[in-house]
Formats: C-alpha cells, sequence, structure tokens
C-alpha cells in the first residue's frame, strides 16, 4: 500500500496572556483606584492637625498631676491663645482681652461654652484664689468641647 500525500496537522499558537483582555484591564484600573483611595485615607487619618496637637497638650496637662490648679489653668489660656492664633487670622485674636476674648472664644464656634463662672476662671483664675479641683476639670472638659467644635467649624 502505499502511503496517502497527508501533511501534519498545525495547531494554532497557544492563547497567550498578553494582550489582556479589556475585563482584565478594567480590573487593574479599579485594583489602582482603590488603592489609591486607601492610601488618601490612611494619610488624611495619620496627617497631624493643631486640633490634634492641642488635644494632645490639653490630655497632659489634665495628666499632669505635679501641676498645681493655678499652673493647669495658666496652661489653658496659653493653649486657647495658641489654638485661637493658629486657626484664625492673627488680626482678628491676637488684640482680645478679658471679655472681648470670651465673647470671641464663644462666638467662634457658635456655642457659650465660656459663660458665668467658666468664663472667669479662665480669664481671672490665675490671678485669684486657688481654684477648685472640681472647677478645673470642668474647665478641662469645656476646653475639650471647644477644641472640638472649632475642629469641625475649621474644617
Amino acid at each position: 500500500m502505499e502511503s496517502l500525500p497527508l501533511r501534519d496537522i498545525n495547531l494554532p499558537d497557544p492563547v497567550g496572556w498578553w494582550p489582556l483582555a479589556p475585563g482584565w484591564w478594567g480590573l487593574l484600573a479599579l485594583l489602582i483606584l482603590l488603592i489609591g483611595i486607601l492610601v488618601y485615607l490612611i494619610r488624611r487619618r495619620r496627617r497631624v492637625t493643631p486640633i490634634k496637637l492641642a488635644l494632645a497638650e490639653l490630655a497632659r496637662v489634665e495628666t499632669n498631676h505635679d501641676l498645681s490648679a493655678r499652673e493647669k489653668l495658666e496652661a489653658l489660656s496659653i493653649l486657647m491663645r495658641r489654638v485661637a492664633m493658629t486657626l484664625c487670622p492673627r488680626e482678628e485674636v491676637a488684640g482680645k482681652t478679658g471679655e472681648d476674648w470670651l465673647n470671641w472664644l464663644n462666638n467662634s464656634t457658635g456655642k457659650a461654652h465660656f459663660e458665668g463662672e467658666l468664663g472667669r476662671l479662665l480669664m481671672f483664675g490665675t490671678y485669684s484664689e486657688a481654684p477648685s479641683a472640681s472647677l478645673v476639670a470642668e474647665l478641662l472638659t469645656t476646653c475639650r468641647a471647644w477644641l472640638m467644635d472649632i475642629g469641625k467649624t475649621q474644617g
């Protein structure tokens, strides 16, 4: 018998992974976008803001048992002034004293945090008799609330 003149079967080249199909390009773009959003959110959360620094300083003053009540009041007064001058225009804050300063503090957040005895304590506490520890603790809480509120209005 005579062999037939047949040729070998030529198989097509195997399908490669490159170039990618359109669905894979979409998935890759989505993955890059999600990584970018994640990086942005992490950086935003870790960002150091004046409010975060002020809250840390307030916590340090509050937990420092070596400070007397008068020294805590002095540190609070300085802290509140520094935060105000950092967040607001210097011309708006720097010249304020007494009732003008308390009015500015109350109007800056739209809430009357420093009215009555707490306002007087913040203004004159370092110059008067030693205040009670409970009143200083209440002022610390009020200052924390003001810092949180001013942080919301600023950012």
